[in-house]
């Protein structure tokens, strides 16, 4: 997971790559538009590709305080829980948390994240000072109503200290 690098757009400047979003990002993100998209693979193999959503350009230095959404579409068979655990573990490499938070978040990631299949979508909702809420295939999974864990995650994907820098950067659409 991961990514980024792009340049500040001033907002005006901003142009969406030409697509429609899902429903649940047109209904969460009204006007959002596809601002890059990337490929996960983890040795060799095709986990994910993933895709940014904004209704406004998102640059490297604001983006987790923006609305956006990320969508991944898996292109194999995962373990919800391990989805969870791994999530977290990439949380741990780009932000800061207590062992307590941790431990909550995991517990509600399992509980919101599904066993996945190839085609399948996980779609998650950055909610700036609110939280973060999630879509499986289109229908609401759960949500965190928690700022902290929704700027943690998200960092997972956008912040410079991702481990995926070549997919952030495809997100910000670099």
């Amino acid at each position: 997971r991961a990514l980024l690098v792009a340049m500040a757009c001033p907002a005006t400047a901003w142009a969406p790559k030409p697509s429609t979003p899902p429903a649940e990002i047109s209904a969460a993100l009204p006007g959002a538009g596809l601002q890059g998209e990337g490929r996960l693979r983890y040795f060799g193999l095709h986990i994910y590709d993933a895709a940014l959503w904004s209704p406004v350009r998102v640059a490297t230095s604001d983006a987790l305080d923006m609305a956006l959404a990320i969508e991944l579409r898996y292109a194999r068979s995962l373990r919800g829980a391990l989805i969870a655990e791994r999530s977290l573990d990439e949380m741990k490499r780009v932000g800061e948390f207590t062992q307590a938070d941790g431990q909550r978040w995991l517990e509600a990631m399992k509980q919101i994240f599904p066993d996945v299949k190839a085609g399948d979508r996980l779609t998650g909702l950055h909610r700036p000072r609110e939280g973060a809420a999630f879509f499986v295939n289109g229908r609401a999974a759960g949500e965190v109503r928690d700022a902290q864990f929704a700027q943690i995650f998200f960092a997972v994907w956008l912040s410079p200290r991702t481990s995926q820098p070549a997919l952030r950067a495809a997100l910000m659409g670099a």
